[in-house]
């Protein structure tokens, strides 16, 4: 046997990620797996980014929360709604999670599945837009005051 042969005891093979986006391996193994609603329980509303690189939420999430809750609150399954709104299963799941951009006749046809109007269903998503960036922006008064820093010189 070779002495330059690795020696399997010593060395475990580990797969090397190589992730597409930086820093998203790191965010995935640092947050804990999202835990599912209860049945008849509304999902939670994704949480408003936070920390330096805050950004506002993407309207694919906000109408996914929107279709996902409704649906939820009317204690209905996916593939209940989905054959309702003539659409595939995995598609609508898709867009519930924000993974797909729907076309508004899609959503057209999600909202009248669950009841709503696609004004309602946009209505909805667009107060969750002012609610979460509500949140994260700063509030504006009037014109910006001068700042002192407290430093006085006198003569």
């Amino acid at each position: 046997m070779s002495s330059q042969a690795p020696n399997r005891a010593q060395a475990p093979d580990r797969a090397r990620v190589i992730p597409l986006r930086p820093g998203a391996v790191d965010q995935q193994a640092a947050r804990p797996a999202p835990a599912r609603p209860a049945p008849g329980r509304p999902a939670p509303a994704r949480p408003a980014p936070t920390g330096p690189a805050a950004r506002e939420p993407l309207w694919r999430h906000l109408v996914g929360d929107v279709l996902r809750r409704e649906r939820l609150a009317q204690e209905r399954t996916l593939k209940d709604v989905a054959d309702a709104a003539r659409i595939s299963m995995p598609y609508l799941s898709e867009v519930e999670r924000g993974r797909k951009e729907a076309s508004s006749e899609v959503l057209a046809a999600a909202a009248q599945a669950l009841g709503l109007g696609l004004g309602d269903l946009l209505s909805r998503a667009q107060g969750e837009l002012v609610r979460l960036t509500s949140r994260t922006a700063a509030p504006r008064r009037g014109p910006a005051a001068p700042r002192r820093d407290g430093l006085c010189l006198a003569a």
